[in-house]
C-alpha cells in the first residue's frame, strides 16, 4: 500500500508487468519524456526511468498519478475508498471534475501541433468542429465571470445605525429598508462560524455587534456589545490603515470644488501659444494630438492673461522641454491665490529642482509589484512579514479617483507596516494623471508615485492607457512631465519592452523618461502581444539597465527562486520586483534573503492561509459581507497558490515558474488538496477558514492562468 493514495501496489505495478511491457515501452517512454520536460519530480522520475530495469529493481510510483486518482483521492478525503465507492466514481460523467475548472488550466493533449496551430485550436478540435463565430481565443481574464454581489449574501441585514449603537439617527430614516429589531435581525441570521472574533481578540472591541459572524466571542446579555476596555485603551487614538477617503473630500471631488492650482497652472502652460505670431493650433510642447487634451480642459484665457514678455530657452535647449518643464516666474507671481506682506516662504512660487525633491533610495531591495485583484493590503501584510522592502498598491484609475469613488481609493489603502509604500496611478490623458497627482499628493502619504505604461489589458489599452502610452510620445511626456511638477515625491514608470512581440522600444523610450524627469523606471521583460506566455528577456532588460543609467532600473520577469533572483542581479539593474512569484509563494522573499530553498509543510502554509483570512477580516470585515469579500480574494490568490509543487517532490531545483507539472500525490491530504486545479477544492480550502459558502455560490478566478504555454 502506498502512503500517498492509498493504491495497492499490485494496481500500480501491473501496467508494467513483463507481459505489456514491451508492447507498451515505446509509447510509456515518449509520454514520460513530454512529462518530464513539463516538471521532474523525484520518485516518478526515477520511476519513469525505472520502466527499462528487472521488474524487482523498479521503484515505487508513490508521487505521480493519473488526473482521475488525483481527483478520487480528493473526493475519499485522503483515505482508500471502497471498491464499491470507486466503481461509482468511474461511472459518473468523466468531465464532472473538470467542469468547475478554468480553461486554460485543463489538461493539455501530449500530441505535436500543426505548424501554425494554436493550443486552443487544438483545444477547440478535440471538443468536436465548431462554428467559426463559436471560436474564441483564451484571453487574460474572464470577463464575463458569475459576480455574487453583497446584497445576495443576506436577505435581511441590519441597519448600520444599530449596530453604531444610533438607532434614533438613522441616516436613511422613514425610507430606511433594513431592519431595526435586533432579536427578528438574528432570528434569520445565519449560523456564527467560530467562537474566536480577530477584531475583539486583537483590540478589544469588535464594531460589528451583533452583525459579526463571530459575535459569540463578544455578545452579553440582550445582544450587547462587550468591550475589553484595556485592550481597547492600547489602540485608542492609534492608526493602523492610513489613506483613508474623507467624508468631506469626497464631497469637495463629487462636487468639483477641489482646487488644482498647480495642475491648472501647468495645464495653461501646455496651451499657451510659442510665440505671438504662432499660427492656428500651433502650441508649445504639444503636437496637434496633444492640443485635444488641453482644449478640452484649459480653461481660455482672457488678454489680461497673457504674459508682457516672452520667456525663450537657452541656447541649445530644446524649446518644448522649457514650455513644459519651466514656469514663468511672472505668471507663477499672478497665479498665486495667496497675498502676503513681509517676510515669507517662496514654496508657493518657486519650484523644488530635481536635487532638492526627496529621493527614492530603493536600489538593491525586494520590490513587491503592484498587483491587480490579488495585491490586496492584505496579501502585501503577508509579503512584508516574509521580507519584502518596497510595496505598491493595485493599479488605480485616475478618472476614478477624481470623481471620489470609495471602491478605487480604497487600493490606496496603506497598513502601517509598510515602510516604504508607492501607489500606482492609471490613465491615458496629462489633464486627468496631472490632477490626480497633485489630489494625492495633497491628501495621502506615500514614498512614491508610479505610472502604469505596461497594462496590457484591452480595456485600458484601447483608451490610450496602459502599453499604449509607449505608442503616444506626445501624451507620455506630457504626463510625465506634468505629474513630476506637482508632486513632492518621486515619481517613477513601469513599462514593457514594447507592444508588438518582435518589436522592442523600451531601450528608446527609457532614455527620453530619464529627461522628462522620472526617478525610476521598471521593465516587465515581456511585450504586450506576449502577456505571459513568453520566457522573460532578460538580456534585453540588461542592455536598457546600461542605457538607463544613472536612472535606477528595476527587472520583473519570471522570479521565482534565489537563482532567479541572482541571476537577475547580475545583470545589472538596481533591484528586482517579483510579481506572480509571490503569489505562487510569498515566502520567496524569504528565500532571497536566506540564499536557500524552503521546504515549507502543507501545515506552515495553511497557516499563512489563516493569517490571510485574519488580515482580511480585520480590513473587510467580520459581518456576512466582509466574509464573504475575504473569502472572494483568497479564492483568487488560491489560483495562483496551487502551481507551486513543493521543494521535498522536485528532481531538479528549482522550479521555473512557466513550466506545467503533471498530476502528483502530496505528502499528506492537505498538500494534495492545495495543488488541485479544480475552482471546488479552493472553495473546500475557503471552507476550511470561513466556514460554509453561501446557498448557489460560484466562483470563476478572474486570471486565467494561461501562463503554461
Amino acid at each position: 500500500m502506498f502512503p500517498a493514495c492509498g493504491i495497492p501496489a499490485t494496481r500500480v505495478a501491473a501496467p508494467l508487468a513483463p507481459a505489456l511491457a514491451d508492447a507498451s515501452l515505446e509509447l510509456l517512454s515518449l509520454k514520460n519524456a513530454l512529462l518530464m520536460r513539463r516538471r521532474r519530480l523525484t520518485e516518478p522520475a526515477m520511476a519513469l526511468l525505472g520502466a527499462e530495469l528487472p521488474h524487482q529493481d523498479r521503484p515505487s510510483l508513490r508521487f505521480l498519478t493519473s488526473k482521475d486518482q488525483f481527483h478520487e483521492y480528493l473526493r475519499a478525503q485522503g483515505t482508500p475508498g471502497s471498491e464499491e465507492a470507486r466503481q461509482e466514481d468511474e461511472e459518473e460523467e468523466p468531465a464532472s471534475s473538470d467542469r468547475t475548472e478554468p480553461p486554460a488550466k485543463r489538461a493539455r493533449s501530449d500530441e505535436p501541433l500543426a505548424e501554425g496551430e494554436s493550443q486552443e485550436d487544438a483545444e477547440e478540435a478535440g471538443r468536436g468542429e465548431k462554428e467559426p463565430g463559436e471560436r474564441k481565443r483564451a484571453r487574460g481574464q474572464n470577463k464575463s465571470r458569475p459576480c455574487m454581489k453583497p446584497n445576495h449574501y443576506e436577505k435581511s441585514r441590519l441597519c448600520p445605525s444599530v449596530t453604531q449603537g444610533c438607532a434614533e439617527k438613522c441616516y436613511f430614516g422613514a425610507r430606511c429598508r433594513f431592519l431595526h429589531d435586533i432579536s427578528e435581525y438574528m432570528a434569520v441570521k445565519p449560523a456564527d462560524l467560530g467562537q474566536n472574533c480577530v477584531l475583539f481578540a486583537t483590540f478589544g472591541k469588535c464594531i460589528y455587534g451583533v452583525t459579526c459572524r463571530f459575535a459569540q466571542a463578544h455578545l452579553g446579555d440582550g445582544y450587547q456589545n462587550i468591550i475589553n476596555m484595556e485592550l481597547a485603551k492600547q489602540w485608542e487614538g492609534k492608526s493602523l490603515v492610513r489613506n483613508n477617503l474623507p467624508k468631506d473630500l469626497q464631497h469637495r471631488l463629487r462636487k468639483k470644488k477641489f482646487s488644482f492650482e498647480k495642475a491648472d497652472e501647468y495645464l495653461r502652460r501646455l496651451g499657451k501659444p510659442q510665440d505671438k505670431g504662432g499660427k492656428g493650433n500651433k502650441t508649445s510642447g504639444i503636437s496637434t494630438e496633444g492640443q485635444e487634451v488641453s482644449n478640452c480642459t484649459a480653461p481660455e484665457e482672457s488678454p489680461k492673461d497673457a504674459p508682457e514678455h516672452s520667456v525663450l530657452p537657452e541656447e541649445g535647449e530644446d524649446p518644448k522641454a522649457a514650455a513644459l518643464e519651466s514656469p514663468c516666474t511672472m505668471d507663477a507671481l499672478e497665479s498665486s491665490p495667496i497675498k502676503t506682506m513681509g517676510p515669507v516662504t517662496d514654496e508657493d512660487i518657486i519650484k523644488l529642482r530635481p536635487c532638492e525633491k526627496k529621493k527614492l533610495e530603493i536600489q538593491g531591495k525586494l520590490y513587491l509589484a503592484p498587483l491587480t485583484t490579488c495585491g490586496n493590503l492584505p496579501f502585501r501584510r503577508i509579503c512584508k512579514r516574509f521580507g519584502a522592502d518596497v510595496t505598491c498598491g493595485e493599479m488605480a484609475v485616475c478618472t476614478n479617483l477624481l470623481q471620489g469613488q470609495s471602491s478605487e481609493w480604497a487600493l490606496l489603502k496603506r497598513h502601517h507596516t509598510e515602510d516604504v509604500f508607492g501607489v500606482q496611478l492609471e490613465g491615458a490623458f496629462p489633464d486627468t494623471m496631472t490632477k490626480c497627482a497633485e489630489l494625492l499628493n495633497q491628501t495621502i502619504e506615500v514614498d512614491f508615485v508610479d505610472i502604469n505604461v505596461g497594462c496590457p489589458i484591452d480595456l485600458v489599452y484601447k483608451k490610450g492607457g496602459g502599453c499604449a502610452l509607449m505608442t503616444r510620445s506626445n501624451k507620455f511626456e506630457q504626463i510625465v512631465r506634468g505629474m513630476n511638477s506637482v508632486l513632492d515625491v518621486p515619481l517613477t514608470v513601469k513599462i514593457r519592452t514594447g507592444v508588438q512581440e518582435k518589436i522592442n522600444v523600451a531601450h528608446k523610450i527609457i532614455p527620453k523618461i530619464r529627461e522628462w524627469g522620472a526617478s525610476m523606471v521598471t521593465l516587465h521583460g515581456r511585450s504586450r502581444e506576449q502577456r505571459y506566455t513568453k520566457v522573460a528577456d532578460w538580456d534585453y532588460i540588461a542592455e536598457c539597465a546600461k542605457i538607463a543609467s544613472p536612472m535606477p532600473l528595476f527587472g520583473n520577469g519570471d522570479i521565482l527562486s534565489y537563482e532567479d533572483a541572482n541571476r537577475a542581479m547580475q545583470m545589472g539593474v538596481s533591484g528586482i520586483m517579483i510579481a506572480r512569484g509571490a503569489l505562487i509563494k510569498p515566502w520567496i522573499f524569504t528565500e532571497i534573503k536566506e540564499q536557500r530553498h524552503w521546504d515549507i509543510s502543507s501545515s506552515e502554509r495553511f497557516d499563512i492561509l489563516k493569517d490571510f483570512t485574519n488580515y482580511g477580516l480585520e480590513h473587510w470585515g467580520s459581518d456576512t459581507q466582509g466574509v464573504e469579500k475575504t473569502r472572494k480574494f483568497l479564492l483568487e490568490w488560491l489560483s495562483f497558490l496551487c502551481r507551486y509543487i513543493p521543494v521535498g517532490l522536485l528532481e531538479h531545483l528549482p522550479q521555473k515558474i512557466n513550466e506545467r507539472p503533471p498530476y502528483y500525490m502530496g505528502r499528506d491530504y492537505l498538500e494534495t488538496l492545495m495543488a488541485s486545479q479544480n475552482v471546488d477544492d479552493w472553495i473546500k480550502i475557503s471552507e476550511l477558514l470561513l466556514g460554509p459558502v453561501p446557498t448557489n455560490f460560484t466562483f470563476l478566478p478572474k486570471h486565467k492562468a494561461n501562463s503554461y504555454r
